[in-house]
């Protein structure tokens, strides 16, 4: 007898097929090179001050997930303030963050792209129900990244210095994996809509 996982894989999309395997893949390589990746994420770095595209995350980008990771933490009854790059925490005794431009998620984003490339690709869902699949994901990514960074402050803010390290460095992977799949789950079931044929059938 089938497995239930068997039965869900079978039913899944040939399109959704790839697109599960590019992330299984991404997540398997992730753990297998935990170790090296301040060097991996380096590398990213180093591509995009190359291509100047730092100047417009560091001046636009960061400002903004600042003042919104400042009113997310406000909410939960934190007496905030902010600079530019920096999260302040308290009034007698401050604690200040600083999020800089290349820790705000930017890497996120670009997984995200990839997996967005072969997961619409092909004509195989209506356009309409491919962009509505874009928007929540590009949302949800972003999301995802300011309650990571909130995550981040208050575990420094309690606990010190390394924890935050940690789930700065590992946890937050790990987190946005497990958006990618929930994202890719959801929009299979609720969102992608598939096109019809010349024929009239789907």
């Amino acid at each position: 007898m089938n497995s239930p996982m068997r039965q869900f894989v079978d039913k899944v999309p040939s399109v959704s097929k790839d697109t599960f395997v590019t992330l299984f893949l991404i997540l398997v390589l992730l753990l297998m090179f935990f170790p090296f990746m301040a060097t991996f994420n380096d590398l990213l770095t180093r591509i995009v001050i190359n291509f100047k595209g730092y100047w417009f995350i560091r001046e636009v980008i960061v400002p903004f997930e600042v003042r919104v990771v400042a009113v997310v933490l406000a909410a939960m009854g934190f007496d905030v303030g902010v600079t530019k790059e920096y999260v302040v925490l308290g009034t007698s005794a401050p604690f200040i963050a600083e999020i800089v431009w290349n820790c705000i998620g930017w890497q996120s984003i670009l997984f995200f792209a990839i997996t967005a490339f072969v997961g619409l690709q092909g004509d195989k869902y209506t356009n309409f129900s491919k962009a509505k699949a874009l928007v929540i994901g590009a949302l949800g990514t972003f999301l995802i990244n300011i309650l990571r960074i909130v995550v981040v402050v208050i575990s420094a803010y309690y606990f010190g210095q390394l924890p935050a390290t940690i789930i700065h460095d590992y946890g937050s992977i790990l987190a946005f994996i497990a958006w990618l799949f929930f994202f890719w789950w959801f929009s299979y079931a609720f969102v992608l809509e598939q096109a019809e044929t010349v024929d009239g059938r789907k």
